[in-house]
């Protein structure tokens, strides 16, 4: 019925470099149990994601690499289609299998999706309110989204520290990430008229821009573990994100001699290296926290 490219676009492999928040949001959740977990797993990762991604596609056109492709193949007319069906899809699942606050999570955050690509609204071309907003909604916003999935909790739970504190953590953790995920499209951005935020701070800029927050980030975590968990989990915190504060610190210093090393392939090594450490500390939280392994 659909195009293989447009299958493509949907880039659902892109949803392993999102997927530390779920992580985190489940190494945080009391109550834990097999179905909510896995299906809000799934709707999120296998199509409220992968359903905003061809989404921002089909309005963007783009002609070189993105996010999890480097070589986009053309874009058809049924992406919009393909793009809205994962969304109603979402929606559906995660009404009748999850609860309501957890499905008018997913339907505002299609909506905030869309307009951060659709031309009417384009977010995506303001750089200051597009960073804000993307920081918001994947940061914070998808933590509780998440949370309430998991936990199937009612919307008032959002107002607790035990959900606000650490998704303010994911918030500033993507408002670090985001620049450096635009820094190799400056040139396609200008084409378009998107003042993005990267190309507000130029190519050196993102990268000083992107180290100062990042150093922020290691703090906010240390002090967040080492205060609602114990300080081991800060400890091993700061050691999975060792390896992406080297390969950050290689790659500018490559950048500084030759600003055509900020490229799409180290930015994708970058956000590999991030994702597989984040998550790989987060599955150890869990892991301890819950003691699940006590239970095989």
């Amino acid at each position: 019925m659909f195009s293989a490219s447009s299958w493509l676009h949907l880039r659902i492999p892109f949803s392993f470099f999102l997927l530390p928040v779920f992580l985190f949001a489940l190494a945080c959740s009391p109550n834990l149990s097999e179905k909510p977990l896995l299906w809000t797993f799934i709707i999120v990762h296998f199509f409220l994601y992968p359903a905003s991604n061809a989404y921002n596609s089909y309005f963007d056109k783009d002609e070189k690499s993105i996010g999890g492709l480097k070589n986009p193949p053309p874009v058809k007319k049924e992406l919009y289609a393909l793009a809205l069906i994962f969304d109603g899809i979402a929606l559906v699942l995660g009404y009748w299998l999850i609860n309501a606050p957890f499905a008018f999570m997913l339907l505002v955050y299609g909506l905030v999706s869309k307009a951060y690509s659709h031309p009417a609204i384009r977010i995506k071309k303001y750089a200051i309110s597009a960073w804000l907003i993307t920081g918001l909604f994947q940061g914070l916003f998808t933590f509780a989204m998440c949370y309430i999935g998991i936990n199937k909790f009612p919307l008032h739970t959002l107002l607790k520290p035990a959900v606000l504190i650490p998704g303010a953590l994911c918030s500033l953790m993507l408002w670090a990430n985001y620049p450096m995920t635009q820094i190799y499209q400056h040139e396609e951005d200008s084409k378009r008229g998107d003042n993005t935020f990267s190309l507000m701070l130029g190519i050196r800029g993102t990268f000083y821009f992107v180290g100062g927050v990042f150093a922020l980030v290691a703090i906010g975590f240390f002090v967040y573990f080492t205060i609602f968990f114990a300080q081991r989990y800060a400890w091993a915190f700061l050691i999975a994100l060792a390896p992406v504060a080297a390969f950050f610190t290689v790659w500018f210093a490559r950048v500084l001699k030759d600003e055509t090393k900020a490229d799409y392939t180290h930015t994708m090594w970058l956000n590999l290296i991030s994702a597989t450490g984040l998550n790989a500390f987060f599955l150890y939280v869990f892991i301890e926290n819950s003691q699940i392994l006590q239970t095989f």
